[in-house]
């Protein structure tokens, strides 16, 4: 890892960030919140990606940073943002994943008509080999590399059954599923 940017080993979460607020907090106070209603199979990852929605103007669907994670707790939305303590979501609960300093990539990663995305995993080579977010979606022959990575540091997190996990001899369409990849656009 140079310049705080992942190796090309790491594993990394692409995140959504749909508020300015959010990445702000990120940046600020060092930590990234995600539903544990909506979250991926697997958090414990080394870095964090964020994916900025139309609400970022000029810098709208894209990821401009990256963050080191430098670890994660279950909690609710009302410890998490206090000053929403009537907020529908407030009992909810939420994971909680502290995170380092945001890195700037040396290049925007772009999406060209791909921008609903919801979480998926990627690594550190799909990342500095990419140019649009598309570029991201690991090949079906590196799946099954990535998702026993992920089962692995699943094993190894006290909040996850890394043994719950389905084994890495899984059907592709099922293993694309558990990694939050999709179909691109214009197929199947």
């Amino acid at each position: 890892m140079t310049d705080g940017l992942p190796a090309p080993t790491s594993l990394i979460l692409v995140a959504l960030v749909t508020q300015p607020r959010d990445l702000e907090i990120a940046r600020l106070l060092g930590w990234y919140r995600i539903p544990l209603r909506s979250a991926p199979k697997v958090i414990a990852v080394d870095f964090l990606a964020f994916y900025q929605t139309s609400m970022f103007a000029d810098e709208k669907w894209r990821i401009n940073l990256v963050a080191p994670v430098r670890g994660h707790e279950l909690t609710t939305r009302a410890e998490l943002l206090q000053d929403e303590p009537d907020h529908p979501h407030a009992s909810q609960e939420y994971y909680k994943i502290q995170v380092g300093p945001l890195v700037r990539l040396p290049k925007p990663i772009v999406a060209n008509k791909w921008r609903r995305i919801t979480f998926f995993y990627t690594t550190g080579e799909y990342l500095f080999q990419a140019r649009t977010i598309e570029d991201l979606i690991v090949a079906s022959e590196d799946r099954p590399i990535l998702w026993q990575a992920l089962r692995e540091r699943a094993n190894q997190d006290e909040l996850y059954g890394g043994e719950t996990l389905p084994s890495d001899d899984i059907d592709e369409d099922l293993l694309a599923s558990l990694l939050g990849l999709i179909e691109r656009p214009g197929k199947g």
